[in-house]
């Protein structure tokens, strides 16, 4: 991977919010989702929302739906458990929901406490009806976010696009 692809891939995620009408964007703040995060607020075109937990974005969403506008929640995986009760609201409502994933808890990870909900992630959601969709190298995250984004809104159901721990690179411990 070159110096460049890391910032490519995260652009690509920009682009394809932007291409799909995203207005609003909900997220608990996030290193992995920091350059997405960056332009969202500094280019205008849609407006990030800050959550204190996950489950917010989730109703967030949907309310935005309620409202005329999409919306996005971008979330780590160890939020993805947070979630799982209010993703019933998504799936007897029929709202679409887009969830854009971190994953921890996989490839060099230092933080044991990340394993757990890093595996239990893609399951955890399938229980729940959304439709999982996983990118593990960067020229696919452009299009899978794409992808998911145009099923969401198209045909009203969840799709949550993982993003492979490899691709946000190892996290180093900050003392």
């Amino acid at each position: 991977m070159s110096d460049t692809a890391p910032e490519q891939w995260k652009d690509a995620i920009y682009e394809a919010l932007k291409d799909a009408k995203v207005r609003l964007v909900a997220y608990v703040p996030d290193a992995g989702h920091a350059r997405v995060i960056e332009r969202i607020h500094a280019e205008g075109d849609m407006k990030g929302v800050v959550l204190t937990t996950e489950e917010e974005g989730v109703a967030f969403c949907c309310g935005a739906w309620l409202g005329g506008e999409r919306a996005v929640l971008l979330m780590q995986s160890s939020g993805v458990g947070n979630c799982v009760n209010m993703l019933s609201l998504v799936e007897n409502c029929r709202f679409p929901l887009v969830a854009l994933v971190t994953m921890r808890g996989e490839w060099a990870e230092f933080n044991q406490w990340q394993e757990p909900m890093g595996r239990a992630t893609q399951g955890a959601l399938e229980l729940m009806g959304v439709k999982v969709m996983r990118a593990e190298r960067p020229e696919d995250v452009g299009p899978m976010a794409a992808a998911g984004l145009e099923s969401a809104f198209r045909s009203d159901q969840a799709v949550a696009v993982l993003l492979a721990q490899r691709l946000i690179g190892r996290k180093e411990w900050v003392k």
